[in-house]
């Protein structure tokens, strides 16, 4: 039953009322009044001789104790929510923005007509003096080097008294901070170098266990006729032309198994080639030449030196007397072979290696012969019709060998490139398209702006990506793609991607 108990406080009359459960009763003692021990406190005073701070309490606690459970369970909920309320409230905005990136094709396009696209490369002006010496005009750009007071690197130098207009600098453009700048300046994107990087992997899935790179496969679309050399050299100018040395990158060993294969190779007189079919002879000996070169200008390893500057020896004993090269050591000249020398004797200027004038003079005199306009339009040999692939080799030579920018016979050729621009769909000849790359990437400005724009969008897209293949070129339908397969076909490729770092453009980075 209720029991009603009556203390005082300092504030007044508190009535407390309690309701005992049948099990705390005592029957055995009275129900009402004090009980002795029943409300003593652990130091045994009673509680009611107690402080008001004492009695307060135990109203409190009364209070609480006789408190309905919907009640204590209603102000615990509230409380929570209250907890709930102010933590959900806090972020009403995220302090995180999330992106998808997605990688396609069409992205890719996108990105390069909205993001890469420059109005108008003629105003870039690049001053860095590790890059460009001296921009002054030169009346012979074949001319040997004046001193200059000006601190070059080490591995930039060159000790050769015919030096051409841009040398050792010509391949600095391969090193990692310049090869960013290039590409933002001249239009390469991620887009391009992914290419290049997906056909440097697919290279290094076949080269063989000796270093050496195969023609025949074991890829798809090999030739029936093997020629090792060509297939090491073009490879290995792929890897250089990304900037990958025998002792550099993720490349460095495989380069320098392959070039421990090639040197092997080299006799005392500078050849490369030992055995093949005959009309491959110097086209692998340029190649190689090529790649040689490059590779001591690259490194400046004076164990490169010395097989470099004997195949640059080689090339100038088998020069035909008409100024240039054929399939025979020293017998016939045609612009095709010849290009590939040229380019070769390029790469040994480049290097600081011993080249000299008169056989770069030869080389305009067969030129001026091969010529059917007067140098605008070139044949494949002497009085044969002007082919375009032929034009566009010829015009590189001669940009080289010494033709101002502004030379009204290397501007007509140029038109004549635009005229017949990449196009995979109504005739596919990459042997054209990489010597027309090269010489319009020379030339800058608009011109420039117009070929690049159709060659870094249509070289990515018909490049395989996906299964065994991935990151090459399918040589079928290509006007030499049978002449040349599926590596030949891929290394061409992959050097018109790497234009825009591969060689400084020669106008621009005139070293005197």
């Amino acid at each position: 039953m209720p029991v009603i108990d009556t203390r005082s406080t300092a504030a007044g009359e508190v009535l407390q009322t309690s309701q005992r459960r049948p099990s705390q009763r005592r029957p055995s003692q009275p129900v009402s009044g004090p009980q002795p021990g029943r409300n003593r406190i652990p130091d045994g005073t009673d509680p009611n001789e107690g402080e008001e701070g004492e009695a307060t309490t135990d109203v409190t606690q009364a209070v609480i104790e006789s408190a309905p459970p919907w009640l204590v369970s209603m102000v615990v909920h509230m409380l929570l929510l209250l907890v709930l309320a102010f933590w959900y409230l806090e972020p009403w905005f995220p302090n995180r923005i999330d992106l998808d990136a997605v990688f396609s094709d069409e992205v890719g396009m996108q990105l390069i007509e909205d993001t890469l696209e420059l109005p108008s490369l003629e105003p870039i002006e690049i001053t860095d003096t590790a890059v460009s010496i001296d921009e002054a005009e030169i009346d012979d750009p074949l001319a040997a080097a004046p001193d200059v007071p000006v601190q070059v690197p080490e591995a930039l130098r060159s000790s050769s008294p015919k030096e051409a207009p841009s040398i050792g600098l010509a391949l600095s453009g391969r090193s990692k901070g310049r090869k960013q700048v290039l590409l933002n300046a001249y239009g390469g994107t991620e887009v391009t170098e992914s290419a290049v990087r997906m056909a440097l992997e697919w290279l290094a899935r076949n080269q063989r266990p000796d270093g050496s790179w195969s023609l025949m496969g074991p890829y798809q679309n090999g030739l029936p006729n093997e020629n090792r050399l060509a297939a090491t050299s073009m490879a290995l100018l792929a890897f250089q032309g990304a900037g990958y040395t025998v002792d550099s990158g993720k490349y460095g060993k495989r380069v320098a198994r392959a070039w421990e294969h090639l040197l092997r190779l080299q006799d005392a007189d500078g050849n490369f080639f030992q055995n093949g079919i005959s009309s491959h002879r110097l086209y692998s000996q340029a190649q190689a030449t090529i790649a040689i070169c490059e590779l001591y200008g690259m490194t400046k390893d004076e164990a490169f030196r010395e097989p470099a500057q004997l195949a640059i020896d080689y090339a100038l004993k088998v020069q035909a007397p008409e100024g240039g090269w054929r399939y025979v050591p020293g017998q016939g000249t045609d612009t095709s072979v010849t290009g590939w020398f040229v380019m070769g004797l390029q790469s040994a200027l480049m290097a600081g290696l011993e080249v000299p004038s008169p056989a770069l003079a030869r080389i305009s005199e067969y030129l001026d012969l091969v010529t059917t306009d007067g140098g605008s339009n070139y044949a494949y040999r002497v009085n044969n019709g002007a082919r375009i692939s032929m034009t566009a080799e010829a015009l590189l030579c001669r940009q080289y060998l010494g033709w101002a920018r502004e030379d009204p016979r290397l501007g007509r050729g140029v038109d004549e490139i635009l005229r017949n621009p990449i196009d995979w769909e109504r005739s596919t000849n990459v042997y054209y398209w990489y010597y027309a790359t090269q010489v319009v990437h020379h030339m800058e400005g608009k011109v420039w702006q117009e070929w690049n724009k159709v060659m870094r969008d249509s070289l990515p897209r018909r490049q395989v990506q996906t299964g065994r293949e991935k990151g090459s070129w399918d040589p079928t339908g290509d006007r030499w793609g049978h002449q040349g397969g599926r590596l030949y076909m891929t290394c061409l490729c992959t050097y018109m991607l790497e234009v825009y770092y591969r060689h400084l453009p020669i106008y621009k980075y005139r070293v005197q």
